[in-house]
C-alpha cells in the first residue's frame, strides 16, 4: 500500500487526509467496478451459443416458466443499488452523478465479500412515485434490490411501495443495514453490562431512516416500545409535540412512533431524554459537539453510546468515556466497535440471494443481527462487534437468512442451513481467488504513489 497516515494525526487530520487519498486514487483507477464474461471464449463459434442462435432456446424456456430466469441467466446473483442521490452519507442532496462513487463502493464490497454482482444504478427522479415506477420497470433483471442514500421520509415510501408490488428482496440499507447492525451490537453491549433487552431504556436521537427502522427492529427483537424515546432537533418525540398534527401527513412513519413509544411521555428538549437511559443510539448530525457531555453524564451507569454519524461522529469516543459511558461506537474503521452496514448487507443479500427469496422482513433481519453477534463469544467494551476481516461472517450470515427464508416460506429454493453455509462459502470463496488472480497477475494495477 502506497501511502502512510502519521500515528500521531488527530481525529480531523487523519479525515483530512484519506479525503485527499481518496480523490488521487479515484481520479487514477477511474471506477471501482467493471463487468467481466464469466463463461469461456476461446473463439467466435463460442457466440453460437453464447448469443444467437442458440441463446434463443434459453429465451424460450423463460417464456415458458418465468421462474427459470434464475436457473439460466445470471438474474439469481445480481442486485442493483438504486439511488437518487438525495442523501449521500453526511454531504446530502448532491444528485445521481454525484452518487455515483458512493454507488460503485457499495457494489465493490457486495462483490468482495458476499460474491454479489451489484449494479451501480443512480436515477434521475424527482417525485417518491416515480422512483417506484422506474425501480418496478427494473425488476426483471435482479434478483433483489439495494435503495440507498434516499432522503427521508421519501425513502420510507418507496420502501414500502416496492416491497408490496415486487416479487424479490428490496432492501433499504440506511434503513434496514443500520438498524440490523445496531441491534446486533447492543445485544454484545447489553452483554458485557449485564443488563436485559426489554429492560433497557433506549434513546434514538435522531428520527431519520436510520433510528426509525431501528426502533421497530428492537421491538421485533424483544425491546419494549414503551422503553424506546426518540429525540430530534425539535426535542423529545411525543403525542403532544406542537408538530404533530402536521407530521400526520408528512411523516405518518414518525406520527406512528410517536403514538407507541415514550411510555412516561416525556416532553421538551432533546437533552431530557438521555436522564436515566442504558442506551443512546444516534444517527444525527456529523458533528462532535452534537451529543454533550452532560447528556451522557445523566445517563445510566454504564452506559452505551453508540454515536453513527459519518464522517465524524456526534461525540469523539474520548469524550463520551470521560462523561461516563462504559460502551462507545461509531461508524468509523479508526476507533473500536465500528457500526458499519458492510458487516450486514453481503451475507444477507447472498443468503436472500442463495434462497432465491421473494422478500425480507424485520423477523429476518432479527436473524442476521443475532448470526453477527453471535461472532463473538466473550464482547467487551473495546469488541461488541466483529470486524470486517472475519471473512467467516459472512456465508455464516447468509446461511442464517437463506434457511431463515425457507422457514418462513419466502423462499423459491430450499436447503439445510448447513447447505445454504456450503452454497454461500463456495460463492464467496471462488469470487475471492478470481479477484486474487487478477491482482498478482497484474490485471489490476497497484495503487498509485499519493
Amino acid at each position: 500500500m502506497r501511502f502512510h497516515i502519521a500515528i500521531d494525526m488527530d481525529d480531523k487530520e487523519r479525515t483530512n487526509e484519506l479525503n485527499r487519498i481518496a480523490l488521487k486514487f479515484s481520479e487514477f483507477y477511474k471506477g471501482k467496478v467493471g463487468i467481466m464474461p464469466r463463461v469461456p471464449i476461446t473463439s467466435l463459434k463460442d457466440f453460437s451459443y453464447w448469443y444467437t442462435p442458440g441463446v434463443a432456446a434459453v429465451s424460450l424456456a423463460v417464456n415458458r416458466n418465468v421462474e427459470d430466469v434464475f436457473n439460466l441467466t445470471g438474474k439469481w446473483n445480481s442486485v442493483a443499488i438504486v439511488t437518487d442521490g438525495t442523501r449521500v452519507l453526511g454531504l446530502g442532496n448532491v444528485g445521481p452523478e454525484a452518487s455515483l462513487p458512493v454507488m460503485e463502493g457499495k457494489s465493490m464490497i457486495f462483490n468482495f465479500l458476499g460474491g454479489v454482482n451489484a449494479v451501480p444504478i443512480p436515477i434521475r427522479v424527482r417525485e417518491k412515485e416515480e422512483f417506484v415506477q422506474v425501480a418496478r420497470a427494473l425488476e426483471p433483471s435482479f434478483g433483489a434490490y439495494n435503495l440507498e442514500d434516499i432522503e427521508s421520509p421519501k425513502c420510507f415510501f418507496v420502501l414500502e411501495e416496492l416491497q408490496k408490488e415486487l416479487s424479490i428482496p428490496v432492501w433499504h440499507d440506511d434503513q434496514l443495514g443500520t438498524a440490523c447492525i445496531t441491534l446486533a451490537g447492543l445485544l454484545n453491549s447489553l452483554k458485557v453490562v449485564q443488563k436485559k433487552r426489554e429492560d433497557a431504556k433506549v434513546v434514538l436521537f435522531g428520527a431519520g431512516a436510520a433510528n426509525i427502522a431501528t426502533a421497530h427492529l428492537l421491538a421485533t427483537a424483544g425491546f419494549r416500545m414503551k422503553n424506546i424515546v426518540i429525540a430530534d432537533s425539535k426535542g423529545i418525540l411525543e403525542p403532544n409535540r406542537s408538530d404533530i398534527d402536521n407530521l400526520m401527513f408528512t411523516n405518518p412513519w414518525k406520527y406512528r412512533l410517536a403514538m407507541e413509544t415514550n411510555g412516561e411521555r416525556l416532553s421538551g428538549e432533546e437533552g431530557g431524554a438521555f436522564k436515566g437511559a442504558d442506551i443512546v443510539v444516534s444517527a444525527s448530525r456529523s458533528d462532535p459537539s452534537t451529543l454533550h457531555k452532560d447528556w451522557i453524564r445523566s445517563m445510566n451507569d454504564d452506559a452505551i453510546v453508540f454515536a453513527l454519524a459519518n464522517p465524524l461522529p456526534e461525540i469523539w469516543p474520548s469524550d463520551a468515556i470521560e462523561a461516563g459511558a462504559k460502551i462507545v461506537a461509531t461508524g468509523r474503521s479508526d476507533f473500536p466497535n465500528q457500526i458499519n452496514n458492510s458487516l450486514v448487507f453481503p451475507g444477507v443479500f447472498r443468503g436472500v440471494l442463495d434462497a432465491r427469496a421473494r422478500k425480507v422482513d424485520y423477523d429476518i433481519m432479527v436473524t442476521a443481527s443475532e448470526a453477527l453477534a453471535g461472532r463473538i463469544a466473550d464482547p467487551t467494551p473495546e469488541e461488541v462487534i466483529p470486524k470486517m476481516t472475519d471473512w467467516d461472517l459472512y456465508p455464516e450470515v447468509a446461511a442464517s437468512v437463506a434457511y431463515a427464508s425457507s422457514q418462513k416460506g419466502f423462499a423459491r429454493k430450499h436447503e439445510s442451513k448447513e447447505k445454504f453455509l456450503q452454497i454461500a462459502t463456495e460463492i464467496i470463496e471462488h469470487n475471492r481467488k478470481a479477484y486474487r488472480t487478477l491482482l498478482d497477475n497484474g490485471s489490476i494495477p497497484k495503487l498509485p504513489e499519493v
